[in-house]
């Protein structure tokens, strides 16, 4: 990345319509549809595929799941039309070669420190908080972070409040937000989407 003008979005946890074209319009990168079970953002296949529908070939889509069998995340995928997925648990480099002949641009997301992008074969790396999708932020801020190489994304705690803040510290190619962008739990704030994505540019 070479300026926070040019840094990577993605919006999370879209569930409806009107979010996914608010995102898209005001200029994020990615979209993602949570698949994990559990999560107040969850949606199933069907419309994740009428959501993913609405997003133009330029704006990326994602499946996000977390410890799920390598033939579920492949069949939710299947099923969604999703054109990434994004796997946030315990999976290892042979999941992500399981799904590497699928096509799909694929994301690691881990709370632990990785020294680069693509050590389990992903495309983009997501460095999140321990408590995916609660708000919590990690001490991206400590004077010993060290940031992977390659095209990282930084992602928990993040809003429209520090998120400039956030990139300018860390030199992160992209940023990934879902509940910092949400008037309540699991519902999206279409105006803080706003405020996110033009924050994060500067």
């Amino acid at each position: 990345m070479a300026d926070a003008a040019g840094v990577f979005i993605k919006i999370c946890g879209l569930r409806t319509a009107h979010d996914v074209d608010v995102a898209v319009a005001a200029g994020a990168d990615a979209v993602g549809f949570v698949f994990a079970p559990g999560s107040p953002r969850t949606v199933d296949a069907a419309t994740a595929r009428e959501l993913a529908a609405r997003v133009p070939a330029g704006v990326l889509t994602v499946g996000v799941f977390r410890r799920q069998a390598v033939a579920e995340v492949r069949r939710f995928a299947e099923e969604s039309g999703v054109r990434g997925v994004q796997l946030h648990g315990e999976e290892g480099p042979e999941d992500f070669e399981a799904l590497r002949a699928d096509g799909r641009t694929l994301l690691r997301a881990t709370a632990e420190h990785v020294k680069r992008c693509g050590e389990y074969g992903e495309d983009l790396l997501l460095l999140d908080a321990p408590d995916p999708g609660s708000g919590k932020p990690w001490n991206w801020g400590a004077a010993d972070f060290t940031a992977p190489e390659g095209r990282w994304l930084l992602a928990g705690g993040l809003n429209p409040g520090n998120v400039h803040e956030a990139v300018e510290s860390t030199g992160a190619w992209g940023v990934d937000v879902s509940s910092g962008v949400e008037r309540e739990r699991g519902v999206k704030s279409p105006d803080l989407i706003r405020a996110f994505i033009e924050a994060a540019r500067g």
